[in-house]
């Protein structure tokens, strides 16, 4: 029986944004080990990224302002310290502590202990009771636990401070997921779409990272020849270039995110996630010649287990309790994200793929 054309090309635009979000998450892991490998100052760079993904949301701002003819979202002070700004020094810490990882520590080892983020934004959704407790939960943990402890067991590439970094880095990034999802959430602030919440995070992100790269980077920084003291033009050039790639690849990565959820689900997006470990770990393997024992590979495959099986119980449980969420039509010419609330009738007109899901960012 011929495969009709609607699925194939339904097919064909899920494996294509799957695909542009693996070139661009792949490729932001792989840029920042090899720019630590000559540019030693990660904080600075992450800063560098984040003023990027500022000037590169303000302009798609100003472009869906133009296309649609609607303005858009501008929080008032109160909104933006008390709501916005916890959120934007977690996400700060957490990308900058990440990228400061890399000096020490391999691709594999940081993509295996950057998977324990799961735990931490288990942990804080149960907190603040954005998750209902799970039995199965608890074999959720002890997967991704002994996954993590049998990776770095007896690992010859293993580096305490940079574990204890990325490990930080995971802590944060349960604060940070946790706490967008609930900014997010509040449909009264209008910042469902990642767009708007990127451009509002970014100028708190680079305050709250900017005193830690005063007190560890700047002194070294400016007395050193990159940058500031170059005495030809090239090499400046050159440095400011290959920085300013990894800003493209950050904002890249979180505007493919957002077409893949919105074109797609938020399981497709964990799904892929998971995938996309893999991938990561053997381009890891064969690229930079980070070595793993059969311990670790048993490892990684433990974890990967336990982040499964927290897709699929997501899953279940969003089936059963029915669609908190829902998506607007993916014809919107802006492609909003979902909103939270709606009219039961309203839902019953979206399909079965908006019913899986629970929320955007688990």
């Amino acid at each position: 029986m011929a495969i009709p054309v609607q699925f194939l090309c339904r097919w064909l635009r899920i494996v294509g944004l799957v695909f542009i979000y693996y070139v661009f998450s792949i490729g932001i892991t792989f840029y920042n080990k090899w720019l630590m490998k000559g540019f030693h100052y990660p904080l600075f760079m992450t800063l560098v990224h984040l003023a990027i993904n500022f000037c590169l949301s303000a302009l798609t701002r100003r472009a869906m302002q133009c296309w649609t003819g609607k303005s858009r979202t501008i929080l008032n002070w109160t909104d933006y310290i008390y709501k916005v700004v916890p959120t934007a020094i977690a996400t700060a810490l957490d990308i900058g502590l990440s990228n400061w990882s890399f000096l020490f520590i391999t691709i594999s080892l940081y993509t295996m202990t950057k998977s324990s983020a799961v735990l931490f934004i288990l942990f804080f959704s149960l907190l603040f009771k954005l998750e209902e407790p799970n039995p199965f939960l608890i074999v959720v943990v002890l997967l991704i636990s002994l996954g993590l402890f049998m990776f770095t067991f007896e690992s010859t590439q293993f580096n305490l401070q940079g574990f204890i970094l990325v490990l930080l880095a995971s802590f944060l990034g349960g604060i940070r997921w946790t706490l967008t999802q609930v900014l997010m959430q509040k449909a009264e602030l209008g910042l469902q779409n990642p767009i708007d919440t990127m451009y509002h995070l970014q100028p708190a992100m680079i305050l709250g990272l900017f005193p830690l790269f005063l007190y560890n980077e700047e002194l070294s920084l400016s007395t050193s020849e990159t940058l500031f003291r170059e005495t030809e033009l090239s090499p400046f050039l050159y440095s400011v270039f290959t920085l300013s790639i990894g800003g493209l690849l950050a904002f890249g990565l979180g505007f493919s995110e957002f077409l893949l959820v919105s074109r797609t689900s938020s399981l497709t997006l964990s799904i892929s996630g998971i995938f996309k470990e893999v991938c990561t770990l053997l381009l890891a393997a064969a690229l930079m010649g980070d070595k793993m024992s059969g311990i670790n590979w048993l490892g990684f495959v433990v974890c990967l287990c336990g982040i499964s099986l927290h897709v699929a119980l997501k899953t279940i449980y969003s089936k059963n309790k029915g669609p908190t969420i829902r998506h607007l039509s993916s014809r919107s010419p802006e492609f909003e994200l979902p909103l939270l609330h709606g009219d039961d009738s309203e839902a019953d007109e979206y399909n079965d793929k908006d019913k899986e899901q629970k929320n955007i960012l688990h």
